[in-house]
């Protein structure tokens, strides 16, 4: 088993391989993860939410954007 000091020495391109190939293998076992209600619960709202237009998506940059502004 590799050790987190070895990943930490890795160059970036290393690290991003190992990343690639660890959720390859956590994606294959999607199935079994159980997703929590509050989950659900919060996802459904969101989605009623959109579906009443009383949301909107915020493009990503925006956000990022008013997140820094907000941090400030």
């Amino acid at each position: 088993m590799i050790a987190l000091e070895q990943i930490h020495q890795l160059p970036l391109r290393e690290k991003l391989l190992v990343m690639e190939a660890i959720w390859d293998d956590i994606s294959g076992e999607e199935q079994n993860l159980e997703v929590p209600q509050w989950h659900k619960e919060v996802l459904d709202e969101r989605e009623r939410l959109l579906a009443e237009g009383k949301a909107q998506f915020v493009d990503w940059e925006d956000a990022k954007r008013q997140i820094d502004e907000a941090t400030q």
